[in-house]
């Protein structure tokens, strides 16, 4: 087993005892991305729609540092502190993801880190590496 840990300027730092991601062999573990930017690591400025955006965006500068891209996302999960923000998060989500989707799941939490409304974690496999013939 083949352990690497994940990191990007490019996503918002880790506010505690965890790593943006984690790959094992061909399978990355992006943990909870809250709508931070980067840059400032303060909540982006706008309303649901904005905060999911800016997830998504933080998840796949996470994806690509870890040498993949959301569409190598197979599971998905939202949490959402308002469930009736669903339709916005399948609006949205159409934009990043095209079919076949990734499995996913969402949840409705009573709150998030630094009263986000949305945080979504992912699990990521990437295709094996291919090396040229000697």
């Amino acid at each position: 087993m083949i352990k690497e840990i994940i990191h990007t300027d490019k996503a918002p730092q880790a506010i505690g005892t965890y790593s943006q991601a984690v790959k094992v062999d061909h399978t990355v573990y992006l943990s909870g991305q809250i709508p931070l930017v980067p840059a400032t690591m303060l909540l982006v400025d706008g309303d649901i729609s904005a905060q999911i955006t800016q997830v998504f965006d933080n998840l796949s500068a996470v994806a690509e540092a870890a040498g993949g891209s959301l569409a190598d996302v197979v599971k998905l999960n939202v949490f959402l502190t308002d469930l009736s923000n669903f339709p916005v998060v399948n609006e949205i989500m159409g934009r990043y993801f095209q079919p076949p989707y990734p499995a996913r799941a969402a949840i409705g939490v009573a709150a998030l880190p630094k009263a986000a409304e949305v945080e979504m974690d992912a699990i990521m496999q990437l295709p094996p590496q291919e090396y040229p013939a000697c």
